[in-house]
């Protein structure tokens, strides 16, 4: 926000030097952007916080001055003499969408003069960076810096039916605004129309067709107030973005809306001349009064650390606006004025009496009870699953929540219900939850692909929506993609799991999943509960996202790793003994799975059992057989109570071979 020192002036006495005015506007959280001298003026650059929409006019800025400094607010009085003809029979206004269009104001003025704005306005209006068009649209601008509520003018002449409709606008309708480009508009968009055509973006910008021009001689005020939400999605949509879409998406104060019309009339029949029509066009309700809070003094001692004394309080609060109900000994009852949307909690008013006192008053070694906070169970097993993915060279990825109707079934391991549906889309076509995080990675994959990028091996930890009766099942999930084969993301999983439970048992079955292939996938079992899948991706399953390469996916519940994981580091001391390693080349029938292989090894090594790694498998019909292959694996022993010998290795060895024989049908090669 850009505000001109001279024009500031206008509303408080501004007898401090401007570097001191921007250190104190700075210290109660408008911070100091930079100054420039403009024309003999000086533009202050404010950032203005998202939840301080108050602050987007001189007179927020103003008030905040004359609270800080004690000093008297001036507000015009806004009382446009009118005259003798009602404003409602010159003009209908009907709004058909009271959810995207809370109020609608409109006055009328006739027998303007279109002219060049007076040379006191232009120079304020150019100090804010704002070319001057002429004298009624430069009223409207500057009572929108004046007051921070956006304002349109008509040629009311040029409004078919001389009526107003806000409404949604009708399939393939669009609009050619005063900046003369046509804009298709949304289903959602709210539309400011005649009787035959619109001729506005509801608080974005102005149509062409009813711009004022030299010709024009009567005038229609707009003052409204818009759904926020509504207004920030067809502005991204549009990529049409304005002073007054700024403000209407942080929202505008309902309350000041006559006050800004009439303002606005002022201004015109000031420097335009004509004649008010006796009246307003008020569609629409005004916001509910806002609920009243208590502030119990103790907590400003608490919180700040500091004594502040009531009768200080008090003053900044009613100096900030707000309507005091009652006051004691020990709390101030206070209603939030309707300006201040961010005022709704006690913690609130600590702030705004902090700010206004001064941080500065506040000693750096000012005692404040503190009580120590912890970090959830989750969020240190989505840390520590997320070390070890970045660990082993996977990149996290954040994708949307929503995706495309063709995408949402493709892969749905955890529910066989169709995905909820979104009304309003959060990318194009994007419009349904989520039952899995797979399509959404491997569309990431797909966008890299495209742009040549080798290394793609990616994570996301989100949460996916299965439906149910009422709200979704929210179940967060840690789910990867990568060009790896098989076996090595199964081992990055296992990783995973190994380094946050440690003693819990993961075992692995068949898949059964269409997407991935039947050799190369699982289905991970937590202590005998179903915890995710890993697989490779089949031939249509690639083709199915467009990618050219092979990939490997696995999605993995984080709830039950939330319950089993064993946060709190163990001592396990180290073995003194050596240990001695055998390596296995069993060939077995190709039905036969390592993991069932692998159990049986650990079974029979007991409690001389430290590792089992698997190196490769070899096929071939010549001289394995049809239907074999063979597994080749390495088995790690070693005994806690002394040296174990060669000699006891190879009896366990011994007998890990006839235990495979008699339950797998395997013989050592």
């Amino acid at each position: 926000m850009i505000v001109s020192w001279n024009w500031l002036k206008q509303y408080v006495p501004l007898t401090m030097p401007v570097e001191e005015l921007q250190r104190r506007l700075m210290m109660a959280g408008l911070n100091h952007e930079g100054t420039e001298e403009v024309g003999g003026d000086l533009a202050i650059d404010l950032e203005v916080t998202s939840n301080r929409p108050d602050c987007l006019g001189h007179l927020g800025i103003a008030r905040e001055v004359s609270v800080l400094w004690g000093s008297t607010l001036t507000i015009p009085p806004a009382q446009p003499p009118e005259g003798k003809t009602p404003v409602d029979e010159l003009v209908k206004v009907r709004v058909d969408c009271p959810d995207l269009c809370y109020r609608y104001t409109a006055r009328v003025i006739r027998g303007v003069k279109i002219g060049p704005s007076p040379s006191w306005m232009v120079r304020r209006l150019d100090t804010l960076g704002i070319t001057a068009v002429n004298n009624v649209v430069d009223i409207s601008n500057y009572v929108l810096m004046e007051c921070g509520q956006p304002l349109h003018t008509f040629d009311f002449a040029r409004l078919g039916g001389r009526e107003i409709i806000v409404r949604r606008p009708q399939p393939g309708e669009a609009i050619e605004a005063i900046d003369h480009k046509t804009y298709p508009l949304g289903p959602d968009t709210c539309v400011i129309a005649d009787a035959r055509d619109p001729v506005a973006i509801g608080g974005v910008m102005g149509g062409a067709q009813t711009e004022i021009s030299e010709k024009t001689t009567d005038v229609l005020i707009e003052a409204a107030d818009f759904d926020p939400i509504s207004i920030r999605n067809t502005a991204r949509t549009l990529n049409l973005h304005s002073d007054s879409s700024y403000r209407f998406e942080r929202r505008v104060d309902t309350e000041n809306l006559d006050w800004a019309s009439r303002r606005c009339c002022e201004l015109i029949l000031e420097l335009a001349g004509g004649e008010l029509a006796a009246g307003v066009v008020d569609v629409g309700s005004s916001a509910a009064r806002r609920e009243p809070i208590v502030l119990r003094l103790a907590q400003l001692k608490r919180v700040l650390g500091i004594e502040v004394p009531p009768q200080r309080v008090r003053e900044i609060l009613v100096a900030l606006g707000n309507e005091e109900i009652r006051q004691d000994r020990e709390t101030i009852e206070v209603r939030p004025p309707s300006w201040r949307r961010d005022l709704g909690r006690e913690i609130d008013l600590v702030e705004e009496v902090a700010r206004i006192h001064g941080y500065d008053e506040i000693p750096e070694d000012v005692g404040v009870p503190m009580v120590p906070s912890a970090r959830r169970r989750e969020d240190r097993v989505v840390e520590k699953a997320r070390q070890v993915l970045t660990a082993v060279g996977f990149d996290e990825a954040v994708t949307s929540s929503m995706v495309e109707e063709r995408m949402a079934g493709v892969f749905s391991p955890w529910t066989d219900a169709a995905p909820l549906r979104s009304l309003t889309a959060a990318l194009r076509g994007a419009d349904r939850l989520r039952t899995s995080l797979v399509p959404s990675l491997l569309m990431a994959r797909r966008a890299n692909e495209a742009l040549a990028n080798v290394e793609i091996e990616l994570f996301e930890i989100a949460r996916v929506y299965l439906p149910r009766k009422k709200l979704p099942d929210e179940q967060p999930m840690l789910c990867l993609t990568s060009g790896r084969d098989y076996l090595a993301v199964r081992g990055v999983i296992e990783g995973v799991v190994a380094s946050l439970c440690p003693a819990v048992r993961l075992e692995a079955t068949d898949g059964g999943l269409e997407l991935l292939d039947p050799a190369q996938s699982c289905k991970l079992l937590l202590d005998g509960e179903l915890l995710g899948y890993v697989g490779r991706l089949t031939d249509a399953g690639l083709g199915q996202f467009e990618l050219r390469a092979p990939a490997t996916v696995a999605e993995v519940k984080l709830s039950l790793l939330f319950r089993a994981a064993q946060l709190v580091p163990r001592h396990v001391p180290q073995p003194p003994y050596p240990a001695l390693t055998r390596d296995l080349n069993l060939v077995v029938d190709e039905a036969i799975r390592f993991a069932d292989v692998a159990a049986t090894v650990q079974a029979n090594c007991g409690k001389f059992f430290e590792d089992l790694a698997y190196i490769d498998t070899y096929r071939d019909p010549q001289r394995l057989g049809p239907g074999k292959k063979s597994l080749l694996l390495s088995i790690t022993l070693r005994s806690k109570d002394g040296t174990m010998t060669n000699q006891q290795a190879d009896e366990l060895r011994d007998q890990i071979v006839a235990a495979c024989g008699a339950q797998h049908g395997a013989e050592l090669r």
